[in-house]
């Protein structure tokens, strides 16, 4: 599940959003705000901005293209015409190699379909900045709580403390959306190493001023992702396309991959692409990042990642986006042996 990375992915962030470790996180508030869901960040959506098809365009290089409104980036038809549930299954079906579970989760904003384990513990304490031209959103820190509710589930809670700074104001601070969510795992194909499962996760506003004062979106979300994890030979891979119901906005629809490999017994490296966006109206923005994972000593892993927007930066494309944090896995074992 989190383990040592290099990662690119998609993503977005927009002032007055958090970022959940997903994810730039994802969450679609307001009007042309979408937060990104574990990993939470701020980002702003323009109409203009490319819509990507992220995971399944990558995946499944097919069908004619279909430009959207005001969009430099097209989408498979394919896409178009199944939607993302059915063509979720498809590329489940024509992915048939063995697998394992794979490099999604922080410090990347795609999930994978990985557990805690029976009653043990997940703890990811991380330093996110999301830095633009002239304005930054900080997670100081971003905390990612997950507990196993046996192999197969895992409880999750997540928030951050929050510095947002923009040029007409001073830097503001305050609390975040609570994150909760429900991880259940259940596709498992032993001899291939092949795994399915679905993540809903509800955002929510705690009782203090974070909204009057521009920190949150003033909207619960509800994101409801399907993650899959495989092997091919020494390269782990793993992908997740999820919807993001916004509760007074515009929802809209999530999609990464993670791809990697081990280099040593404690280091793993990952190449991450991620991408979020809006239905009505559709938007998108994507993002490019690098990270690792190190094993130091039980219970502790290292948590690195760098990256930044595919388009030029702007006050709508972040320049920087990171995590810097650690991982705790409790209570404290041997590192697995992959």
């Amino acid at each position: 599940m989190l383990i040592a990375t290099i990662s690119v992915a998609f993503g977005a962030a927009h002032l007055g959003t958090p970022f959940s470790r997903l994810a730039f996180c994802r969450r679609c508030v307001e009007r042309n705000r979408l937060r990104h869901n574990r990993r939470s960040g701020v980002g702003i959506f323009r109409r203009d901005s490319s819509f990507a098809s992220c995971a399944v365009s990558i995946i499944l290089l097919a069908g004619k293209h279909v430009p959207f409104e005001r969009s430099a980036v097209s989408v498979p038809a394919i896409f178009i015409r199944l939607g993302p549930w059915k063509l979720l299954l498809f590329v489940a079906r024509v992915l048939g190699a063995p697998a394992a579970f794979a490099q999604g989760g922080p410090p990347y904003y795609t999930n994978d379909p990985g557990t805690p384990g029976n009653h043990s513990w997940e703890i990811n304490l991380g330093y996110m900045p999301f830095l633009y031209t002239n304005q930054s959103i900080t997670h100081m820190p971003d905390v990612d709580i997950n507990f196993g509710l046996g192999d197969l589930i895992q409880l999750t809670f997540e928030n951050a403390w929050l510095r947002v700074v923009n040029p007409s104001s001073t830097p503001k601070y305050g609390l975040g959306q609570d994150q909760l969510g429900v991880k259940w795992r259940f596709y498992e194909n032993e001899e291939s190493g092949f795994a399915i499962s679905v993540f809903p996760q509800l955002s929510v506003n705690n009782p203090d001023d974070s909204v009057a004062r521009g920190i949150t979106p003033r909207s619960a979300s509800l994101i409801i992702p399907v993650e899959f994890s495989k092997k091919l030979g020494p390269i782990d891979l793993n992908w997740e396309v999820g919807y993001n119901y916004v509760h007074t906005g515009a929802s809209g629809w999530l999609a990464g991959v993670v791809v990697g490999r081990d280099l040593s017994k404690n280091l793993e490296v990952d190449a991450e692409f991620y991408g979020l966006g809006t239905y009505h109206p559709a938007n998108g923005q994507q993002t490019i990042e690098g990270g690792l994972r190190y094993k130091i000593h039980p219970p502790f892993i290292l948590l690195l990642m760098a990256g930044r927007s595919v388009q030029p930066s702007s006050n709508e494309q972040p320049h920087f986006v990171g995590y810097f944090g650690l991982q705790f896995l409790l209570p404290p074992k041997p590192f697995a042996k992959d």
